[in-house]
């Protein structure tokens, strides 16, 4: 698994993810339970993490839609 992404913000994550599902690729939100944990604070990100063999080309559908 690759991390491709971090951020505080759950709706950028989410609308990341739908633009690679789009793509036929698959996510994994981590930090996800540890960033609740902590009260959502901010204070630890999630990370959105891909296959390992989908990096490449979800680093270019994330480019060519100016996310990266």
């Amino acid at each position: 698994m690759r991390v491709i992404a971090t951020s505080n913000d759950p709706v950028r994550l989410s609308f990341l993810a739908a633009l690679l599902a789009d793509a036929g690729i698959g996510t994994f939100v981590l930090d996800t339970h540890t960033s609740i944990t902590e009260g959502s604070i901010g204070a630890i990100q999630r990370r959105l993490g891909v296959a390992i063999e989908d990096e490449a080309q979800a680093r270019r559908v994330l480019a060519e839609a100016g996310e990266l």
